[in-house]
């Protein structure tokens, strides 16, 4: 993997990169949050709307809220940049350690 330049060493070249990155990543960060907007008023007319049981919107709002987990940690915390390698880890682990811990206390209850 080639890892790109960013000091070339011409101020002039480096602000204008520079620029280009956080407009590129405004942009992410702009597009990602009008669709957690959309997916919280979705979310609230699905809960709204009478003709939807609560057997299908508790897993419809749960799916939305792990849509838009994801999108405050890959836009908003920088989860997808270079050198989050390790809070990634530690991140995803915790996620593991939650996920077992819960299927361990449901299958409890349901033995």
């Amino acid at each position: 993997m080639a890892s790109q330049q960013t000091n070339s060493g011409n101020p002039r070249v480096d602000i204008e990169y520079r620029r280009k990155k956080s407009a590129e990543e405004m942009r992410h960060q702009i597009i990602s949050f009008a669709l957690m907007i959309f997916l919280t008023l979705v979310a609230f007319v699905a809960v709204g709307y009478e003709g939807f049981s609560s057997w299908f919107i508790v897993p419809f709002i749960l799916l939305l809220g792990c849509v838009q987990v994801v999108f405050q940690l890959y836009y908003f915390m920088h989860m997808s940049h270079k050198g989050h390698e390790a809070p990634a880890l530690f991140l995803y682990s915790g996620l593991l350690v939650g996920l077992i811990t819960i299927l361990a206390f449901v299958t409890i209850v349901w033995i």
